[in-house]
Parts: structure tokens; sequence; C-alpha cells
């Protein structure tokens, strides 16, 4: 592992040009995640989890979902800095990723990765290609999973007593819980 986590992140960005966190030393006393809406290239949502210090990304271009039956494709990308988690605005033209955000979704979470019953910490559950983690956000409730396959990452909705098959929370739900404004708003 390098010694700066956030080497990639910070070497896609011209911090001159955006005003996107270059990291710092955040600390959380609970473990935060974040899903921020994001209209770059493709519309798509950033589900982010507090992992070693720094925020483990993975770009979601159909969404979270709360019914279980719903697979979706989760395209790991670089280390993001913990301060990334209140990040909203718009990513200039010619930057890395350059478009609108908005943080649709933050709260906590536990872990809830297990092998032979002994719960596995966060950092060795992503290198193993599997983490269950327990949500406690403004949104999203409840258990979700991120498995590596052979063809990439997949976020699935655990199905538990907080399963919600009857909409799509993200029609439902669209705007930013930090400013209450849709992705359109965002100038």
């Amino acid at each position: 592992m390098s010694q700066d986590p956030l080497k990639v992140y910070r070497e896609k960005r011209d911090f001159v040009a955006t005003s996107e966190p270059k990291g710092g030393k955040a600390v959380h006393e609970n473990r935060i995640f974040v899903i921020q809406k994001h209209s770059a290239r493709n519309l798509h949502y950033d589900f982010r989890l507090e992992v070693d210090g720094v925020l483990k990304s993975w770009a979601v271009p159909k969404g979270p979902s709360t019914n279980p039956k719903d697979k979706r494709l989760a395209i790991y990308t670089e280390d993001h800095p913990l301060e990334y988690a209140g990040y909203e605005g718009v990513i200039p033209q010619g930057q890395y990723g350059a478009g609108k955000v908005i943080v649709w979704d933050t709260g906590h979470y536990r872990n809830m990765t297990e092998k032979a019953g002994q719960v596995v910490e966060m950092g060795r559950a992503l290198e193993n290609g599997h983490i269950s983690v327990w949500l406690e956000g403004r949104k999203l409730k409840g258990g979700y999973a991120i498995t590596k396959t052979s063809r990439g990452w997949i976020l699935v909705k655990m199905n538990d007593e907080l399963v919600d098959a009857s909409k799509d929370i993200l029609i439902a739900e669209p705007r930013s819980v930090l400013s209450g404004r849709t992705i359109e708003e965002v100038f």
C-alpha cells in the first residue's frame, strides 16, 4: 500500500481550478458513509465508506436500491479524503470528474462483515472482496453488501426488515440531504 492513500486522488486534480477538498486529517468517532449524486460525463452515484482514514469509493451507474433483487454494478475508484463527504458543487470543465455533485445521502455505518463467526476488519474485507455494512443514513437504512465478482463489484441491498421494493428511492428522494437542492439546481 502506498504511503499516501490519497496520492492518486490528488494527482488527478488541479486544486487551483477545483474547489474539491485536498484532504487532511479528519477524524470521525463513528464510521461515516456518503452517497453523492454526480452528473459528470454520465450521471451516477458515488458510494463512499470511511475505511482507514479515507473514503473508499465506488461509482454506481444506476445508483443504490432498496430492493434486494437489484444488483448494481459498482466501479471501484480512487480513495477520497474524508472531507469529501460534505462536498457539493461544480467540478469545472477540463477537470477530472467535471460536473455537478450533491450529497444525496449520508450517515454512519456498522461493519457486519464476518468470517467463521468473527468480524472481519474493513480493510481486510475490502482486500477479500466482500463487505457487509448496516447503513444508518437519512435515506438508506439497513444492510448492504458490496462484493467483487469476476466482472467487477456489485452493490446489493440485503434482505432485511428495511427492504422496500415498492418504490424507486432515487426518483422518490432526488434532493441533497445537505442543501435540499436537486442536481439540476446546482450552479
